[in-house]
């Protein structure tokens, strides 16, 4: 039997699932907006959703085929985990307030593991796809209800998914404490390079940092909004 294929960040493979990520929502966006066609809409929404949701249903399923051996690393910990819970969530009902948790998270969490992926394996591994299916679906929801919403993140979400964070963290962290895992890399940083690898190796101070770190990302997420509207406040004022 041969070996698995070896995954290689920005390889073909890699940088053709990142093309498609950004590609695709515009390109449905586009659709939705040239037809008009509120069915269209629902159908693409709730596609995106579905597609989500059986692709983690069927990794649990065959987790065991992969090594998996233990019901406690199947757990939906990850923030990602939460950021697809959520976008499924907005996907099926337009909530505006789910769509802005899942924007900080998606974008914030969910691409830097598309970017930075701690991954082994490569294409056409099923490890593979259902890492991207998962990660690629996500940003691609969140930003298909952006454009079509013509929605746009307030400056009071940035508090309202920190505390969700918050939350997160003290299930998360709980769970790796009773389990040795280590949802959310709240015990020890990722194997894959990335952002993580810059912060303290005490995890005290580690942790601390990485509660600044994500509140960090959701402000810089936040800010090309902050800025357009500071730039459209001397236009509004020489009008008045």
């Amino acid at each position: 039997m041969s070996s698995p294929p070896e995954f290689h960040a920005w390889g073909v493979s890699h940088f053709a699932v990142i093309f498609l990520t950004v590609v695709l929502p515009f390109f449905l966006a586009f659709v939705v907006h040239r037809t008009k066609s509120r069915r269209l809409e629902r159908s693409i929404a709730l596609t995106i959703s579905a597609l989500l949701a059986v692709n983690y249903i069927a990794y649990v399923i065959v987790s065991r085929r992969f090594g998996v051996d233990h019901w406690y690393k199947l757990l939906p910990l990850q923030l990602c985990d939460w950021a697809m819970i959520v976008i499924i969530g907005a996907l099926w009902t337009g909530n505006r307030r789910w769509l802005e948790v899942a924007y900080f998270w998606g974008i914030g969490g969910t691409l830097q593991a598309l970017l930075t992926p701690n991954l082994r394996y490569g294409f056409p591994d099923l490890r593979f796809i259902s890492f991207f299916v998962a990660h690629s679906g996500i940003i691609i929801g969140i930003i298909f209800l952006m454009l079509i919403y013509g929605f746009r993140p307030r400056a009071l979400g940035i508090l309202r998914t920190f505390a969700w964070t918050e939350l997160y963290f003290v299930v998360a962290f709980t769970t790796d404490l009773l389990t040795g895992e280590n949802y959310g890399f709240l015990l020890h940083k990722p194997e894959a390079a990335s952002l993580l690898n810059f912060l303290s190796d005490s995890r005290p101070l580690y942790l601390l940092e990485f509660h600044g770190l994500a509140f960090l990302f959701f402000c810089v997420l936040y800010a090309p909004f902050a800025i357009v509207d500071l730039a459209r406040k001397p236009r509004s004022a020489g009008t008045g």
